[in-house]
């Protein structure tokens, strides 16, 4: 039987790999209220999209995807919390105000390139500035697990895939060796 890279089995699925254009370059801002139908149907594409995969692989440590990662070059993701029953937080023209100086350094995966995963720092807090549909700001502050999620939708939003995040010297490691699979991220109390 021949064995589905995980990279492979994403892009069956309509995930945008590495290497494409469209997750190399800045996502364009919706004008909202203005272009409140076109957000709403890039939301509902991400969800449809992250409802296709979420049947094929499991996501202990919560799940990400943003509109350039399904081919669509806006500033949209959508993020659904890895504590079951949490509702999904969709970001319209997310960007990150404030965040700790206190980071941590955890094994991240990326749909765009599944068969790796790579230790990133990043900040045990943000915050980040979002737009409604109505075209309102709202802020909100996103910790730990949450914020690692959120920070990493937001680097596809700004053309940037986690391995630019990584420290020097440091690269990604294949799946087969990584080891915290169905596992949520660790952190002190």
């Amino acid at each position: 039987m021949i064995q589905v890279r995980p990279s492979e089995q994403m892009r069956d699925l309509g995930v945008v790999q590495e290497g494409e254009p469209v997750l190399a370059e800045p996502a364009r801002a919706f004008d909202l209220p203005t272009e409140r139908r076109a957000a709403e149907q890039v939301i509902e594409k991400l969800f449809t999209a992250m409802e296709r995969i979420g049947k094929v692989h499991p996501f202990a440590k919560g799940m990400g995807i943003a509109a350039p990662q399904i081919g669509i070059g806006r500033a949209a993701a959508i993020v659904q919390p890895a504590e079951p029953g949490a509702p999904a937080i969709a970001l319209l023209n997310p960007r990150i105000t404030d965040h700790s100086i206190e980071t941590d350094e955890q094994f991240e995966g990326c749909l765009s390139f599944f068969d790796v995963r790579g230790l990133v720092p990043r900040p045990l807090r943000i915050t980040v500035e979002t737009t409604t549909l109505d075209g309102q700001l709202t802020a909100t502050t996103f910790e730990r697990g949450l914020a690692r999620l959120i920070h990493h939708e937001i680097d596809h939003l700004n053309g940037l895939l986690y391995a630019a995040r990584m420290r020097p010297g440091i690269t990604p490691i294949p799946v087969e060796k990584y080891r915290q699979t169905g596992q949520a991220w660790a952190y002190e109390q």
